[in-house]
């Protein structure tokens, strides 16, 4: 009867390591995100990883790091406003009209090609606000490809590593 008594917690702890410490693995993708010759402002670039429902998962990379306009961008605001976890190591500067950045999105392996999608918010102060201004299903030959924008973004072209 000792013995159950000694096992059991072991086992439980057992358990309970192999499954507490499991990571997520991403999968590292470049992303070259191309700009319309619009003036004004520099944009705020918002990508986010919805799930099937599309509702907002995870919040994979922000251009503009002035945290004061993030609220400008209602629909991801509605997510990320109500947790505010910390973005810095995914944020960099706006981009401006004409420009364009090449970033790298860490994406989580096991949501692709599971009826994920990817969007690209955008927004310029005193202009528009796009809430898709690219929208597309997480998929591995998506990852590939070459994507037009709708708004301020002309393209994004994804290049896997």
């Amino acid at each position: 009867m000792k013995t159950i008594f000694k096992i059991i917690p072991a086992i439980l702890l057992t358990g309970f390591l192999l499954t507490a410490f499991t990571t997520t693995e991403n999968k590292a993708v470049k992303c070259l995100i191309q700009m319309t010759n619009y003036t004004g402002e520099g944009a705020y670039v918002i990508v986010s990883l919805l799930n099937p429902s599309g509702d907002y998962e995870e919040t994979l990379y922000v251009q503009g790091k002035d945290s004061e306009w993030y609220s400008e961008i209602p629909e991801w605001w509605k997510f990320y406003g109500k947790y505010r976890p910390n973005i810095d190591a995914i944020s960099g500067a706006t981009i401006s009209g004409g420009e364009r950045t090449v970033t790298v999105l860490q994406i989580p392996e096991d949501k692709i090609d599971k009826g994920y999608s990817l969007r690209f918010e955008t927004s310029v102060e005193d202009q528009d606000y796009y809430a898709a201004d690219i929208q597309f299903e997480l998929t591995t030959e998506n990852l590939k490809a070459k994507k037009e924008g709708k708004g301020f973004i002309r393209y994004i072209r994804m290049l896997p590593q």
